[in-house]
């Protein structure tokens, strides 16, 4: 398997199929109820939602960055780190 290629960046180390993505885990489904309870409230609930959003994306992206099944899920992980890092120094 040549580096670079389509079958390199998206073949589940594991399995030998090509995942580009999976059923969301329950960081990512933490970080979809905070999404929805930051946009459909105010003021400290708002606040704490946005929080837990964060941490969990956090949370997923560093598992990914660690655990991810192949390149592609690994460098997803590393773009929520850049997102949820920019998010915080912005």
């Amino acid at each position: 398997m040549r580096i670079g290629s389509f079958r390199w960046w998206f073949e589940n180390r594991e399995t030998g199929d090509i995942t580009i993505a999976q059923f969301p885990n329950l960081p990512l489904w933490i970080a979809l109820a905070g999404w929805i309870v930051r946009r459909l409230t105010d003021g400290a609930l708002a606040t704490t939602a946005d929080a837990a959003m964060r941490l969990a994306v956090l949370w997923w992206a560093i598992d990914e960055i660690v655990r991810g099944v192949n390149p592609w899920r690994r460098v997803l992980g590393l773009g929520g780190v850049v997102w949820i890092v920019v998010g915080v120094l912005s």
